[in-house]
């Protein structure tokens, strides 16, 4: 195959992820505390043997990066919704294992532990899950995470953020694992009865799309010009064989 013809088709292969990925964005626009992504390009160049100075360079789709910057934060007055200003994010346990969110939407499930919309329990500063005393009529988280029932202090809510910040790794929803592990952070702000909106701009995704389809346009239109042209040489070699 054309050296050409590869190169295209790697960049074809990477902008048809970028393309997905930009279109998740888009559809979790309003997914609580949702956080978009980007997707990473490399390139990749090699020497060719037999040509002077000449080489082959190829761009591919080399991974994705997750934007952390604050979303926008809404009131809600729930007593289980809280939202993180400023760095972190909840620790919460699934079947999977455990995941970090910024998705706080909380409520006591039927043995009074607090959970997301998924069944995961929240866990608190020292990784254990979150109980609130059933028939409880005054619940109040302060700022540094403290919950409180009826005036008595029932756990800290734990605040998270991965050792390394580029192990992070979107699983689903609104949910990440670190493969390095993750640390506690000591003084991050918890807000009760907001949370935190999805941080994705929309007017800039749409414009992302919309230049990813065009160059995506482009690059066929050079794959279907190429392969005439291929197709016209072997006509015209097989016609003076």
């Amino acid at each position: 195959m054309d050296n050409s013809v590869i190169a295209a088709l790697t960049r074809q292969s990477g902008l048809m992820r970028e393309m997905q990925v930009v279109a998740n964005n888009i559809a979790n626009i309003s997914t609580t505390g949702f956080r978009g992504e980007g997707v990473i390009f490399a390139e990749h160049v090699a020497r060719l043997e037999g040509v002077s100075g000449g080489g082959l360079a190829m761009a591919h789709a080399a991974g994705r990066n997750i934007r952390l910057m604050q979303g926008e934060i809404a009131p809600t007055g729930g007593d289980f919704d809280f939202a993180i200003e400023g760095d972190g994010f909840f620790l919460v346990q699934g079947p999977q294992g455990e995941a970090l969110t910024r998705a706080g939407h909380f409520m006591p499930n039927e043995v009074g532990e607090l959970v997301n919309l998924d069944g995961h329990q929240l866990l608190d500063a020292g990784g254990a899950p979150i109980f609130v005393p059933p028939d409880t009529g005054n619940v109040v988280l302060a700022r540094d995470g403290t919950l409180s029932a009826d005036g008595r202090p029932i756990t800290q809510i734990g605040l998270w953020q991965p050792v390394d910040p580029n192990d992070l790794r979107h699983i689903d929803g609104a949910r990440f694992v670190a493969a390095g592990g993750v640390k506690p952070i000591l003084d991050a702000t918890i807000l009760q009865g907001f949370v935190e909106s999805s941080n994705v701009d929309p007017v800039m995704q749409i414009a992302r799309m919309i230049e990813v389809q065009r160059a995506y346009e482009l690059g066929q239109g050079f794959l279907e010009r190429e392969d005439e042209r291929i197709r016209g040489f072997l006509r015209t070699a097989g016609a003076r064989a």
